[in-house]
């Protein structure tokens, strides 16, 4: 739903969602609700996410409630490792960046990062996987 702010005098459109505990309208924080869902989806607490990362529980918390977040990128970044995804999907406000995308590309990170033996055992069973039976 879109409705006006007033900010003083200037207009401004605004989206607003109600928010189910409260039933009253708050701003949209798309990097904190997608931060919330990734972490939902691994069954992390906010804690757990908190200790993965090396951030406290409570600015995990204010990346997911605060509106507009200001999140640090060192630990944007870290958030995001553990969760599994880019700081680009996270940061993106549309979805151009897909979450599979996102997760490949986290993936190819680690991967560089891998020793050459490691990397040939990837490789060789994804040659495996192509093969047709």
């Amino acid at each position: 739903m879109l409705s006006y702010c007033y900010s003083g005098v200037k207009q401004l459109k605004c989206a607003y969602t109600e928010h189910p505990r409260w039933r009253e309208p708050r701003l949209t924080n798309t990097l904190g609700e997608k931060i919330r869902g990734l972490r939902k989806e691994k069954g992390y607490t906010l804690d757990k996410l908190a200790e993965l990362s090396g951030s406290s529980k409570s600015y995990i918390w204010e990346l997911e409630n605060k509106n507009p977040p200001r999140p640090s990128a060192e630990k944007l970044a870290k958030i995001a490792e553990q969760l599994g995804t880019t700081i680009e999907f996270l940061l993106d406000e549309g979805e151009e960046v897909a979450k599979e995308d996102a997760a490949d590309a986290q993936f190819y990170r680690q991967y560089r990062k891998m020793d050459g033996p490691t990397k040939a055992k990837i490789r060789r069973m994804v040659r495996l996987w192509g093969e047709e039976e």
